[in-house]
């Protein structure tokens, strides 16, 4: 179908002047018209103005850019002009909060990014970063318009520009909710938190024809990277989603917990409500050390309730991280999870936690850490993949990070892993230990079969003799006692006490003042 940039003039009256406006608005809101939009719906995904109108506000969605048309006269593009180029954009509210958003129309070449439709997003971009509001992008798009070369990537590297200059300034979430290739994906990887929905939106450097021509690989474009691979195997989506409502509808959640800049704090909530049964933390640890439990039940005891949201909840699962409320105020959760892994701290786990803590830090919202962390995990894997590096970015971040921070350690803290769920080594303001916790530099039986390696080589039960000296070292080290004695752990407490505890240590450090060195910026080992 072939457009003309703007309805021909129909006459110099004032109302033929009105009538081509209305006929300019009606245009621009078919996109790519209807055969397209019923082809959209089809495939089970929604229109841009469609995504929009369920995310924001009802009626305060102010466009911008609508009559904007691509200038590329190359391959007879000049004779294929729509309204807006493909691309939705301006500005709204999300429960009141104002917002800027742009939806890519897929119904208008494929969602395709033309210098024009690069340069509708750039605007809205600049405008959230001069006006300290989110921004959330929502992708749709076939890639690169080729029909314009480097105009097109360069509209690509312009937006990717802004997105890094953002980053850490104002909050920015990506939808990606149908294809995003190429160097279309860079822009999601930068921005803060992205959401994918199953089986119709999928992110790939190289598409699965690639793949098989290079590597002979057969994949599909689902396999490759639906949202089922990046929540569940890369981690490059946060949040996956089993229809785009449900999608919208987790965003809007999310930024409830979230400032609108850096200089601002989070929004508290005034309707909250106290957990179930918060007596119950008393028995929920295992009287077996070894047995596992849900660290989410620690979380939903403590947290006001109904008010967990984890991200990443499919991806590297022996660490939980996620936003919450206590007593309304909006709080960042980090914590090791005993029932995967026994809850060690990995390569995916610690780049997790790492960047969760950043974001966190980034935008005034407090920390809550729960500790039960034996360590590291060890073999060739790991140790070849650069668990070294990849776990000094968590040890990175929480010691760069300046908000308050609290830990409270529930089992066991050992090793080096203890100094990097942080400790009060590494800044954090208020540590608090369970008597169940135990702070050693490794677990008791191998503790003993090192200091006492002798002794239990000469005994005449080796087995019998182990046994004494794991039990002496865990009579010794298997408590928060010593800890607690020198000040790394500023109070034993019962369990069923963490919620009011926590609660006043963050009322307790609302006001704190911690500046980092100056400097241009750190250089956190990537």
């Amino acid at each position: 179908m072939k457009k003309s940039e703007l309805p021909p003039d129909p006459g110099n009256s004032k109302q033929s002047k009105y009538q081509r406006l209305k006929s300019a608005n009606d245009e621009a809101l078919l996109g790519g018209g209807l055969k397209r939009i019923e082809a959209q719906h089809a495939k089970g995904k929604l229109t841009a103005r469609e995504r929009l109108s369920l995310l924001l506000d009802k009626g305060s969605f102010h466009e911008l850019g609508k009559f904007v048309t691509h200038r590329s006269s190359e391959f007879g593009m000049e004779k294929q002009k729509y309204l807006g180029d493909g691309v939705v954009t301006g500005y709204g509210t999300i429960n009141g909060r104002l917002v800027y958003v742009y939806a890519q129309d897929f119904t208008v070449f494929g969602g395709a990014l033309s210098e024009a439709h690069a340069a509708k997003i750039v605007k809205v971009m600049d405008l959230a970063m001069k006006n300290g509001a989110p921004i959330v992008g929502i992708s749709d798009s076939g890639g690169a318009r080729i029909q314009e070369g480097v105009e097109s990537l360069g509209g690509y590297a312009d937006i990717f520009f802004r997105n890094t200059r953002a980053s850490g300034v104002i909050p920015q979430i990506s939808l990606v909710m149908g294809p995003c290739a190429g160097g279309a994906v860079y822009s999601p990887a930068i921005t803060d938190f992205v959401f994918m929905v199953e089986h119709t939106s999928y992110m790939f450097v190289t598409g699965p024809k690639v793949v098989k021509t290079v590597t002979h690989e057969e994949v599909t474009a689902e396999e490759l990277g639906g949202a089922h691979a990046h929540s569940t195997k890369s981690g490059v989506a946060h949040f996956a989603a089993p229809d785009e409502i449900s999608c919208i509808s987790k965003v809007k959640k999310l930024l409830s917990f979230i400032p609108q800049n850096c200089e601002e704090l989070p929004p508290a909530a005034v309707d909250i409500g106290e957990p179930d049964n918060g007596q119950a933390l008393d028995d929920l640890i295992p009287d077996n050390p070894e047995e596992a439990y849900d660290i989410r039940e620690v979380i939903n005891l403590v947290l006001d309730r109904d008010s967990f949201m984890e991200a990443h909840e499919k991806f590297a699962q022996n660490i939980v991280v996620g936003f919450g409320r206590l007593d309304g105020r909006s709080i960042g959760l980090i914590a090791n999870q005993p029932s995967v892994l026994a809850g060690v701290l990995d390569i995916n786990a610690s780049q997790k936690g790492a960047r969760f803590v950043r974001f966190c830090d980034s935008f005034n919202i407090p920390l809550l850490v729960f500790e039960d962390v034996p360590g590291f995990l060890p073999g060739t894997d790991q140790e070849w993949n650069a668990i070294i590096t990849n776990g000094a970015k968590l040890l990175y971040a929480f010691s760069e990070a300046t908000v308050p921070r609290v830990t409270v350690i529930t089992r066991k803290a050992y090793g080096g892993a203890y100094d990097v769920m942080n400790s009060k080594h590494i800044g954090a303001d208020i540590n608090y230990a369970w008597p169940t916790a135990e702070i050693a530099v490794m677990g008791a039986r191998g503790a003993a079969e090192i200091i006492f390696k002798k002794e239990i080589a000469r005994a005449e039960n080796p087995d019998e003799e182990l046994k004494k000296y794991e039990q002496m070292y865990n009579e010794k080290f298997a408590n928060p006692y010593i800890a607690a004695a020198r000040g790394f752990v500023d109070e034993v407490i019962m369990p069923s006490q963490t919620r009011e505890r926590v609660i006043a240590a963050f009322e307790m450090l609302e006001n704190k003042v911690d500046k980092l060195p100056k400097k241009k910026h750190g250089n956190i080992p990537l």
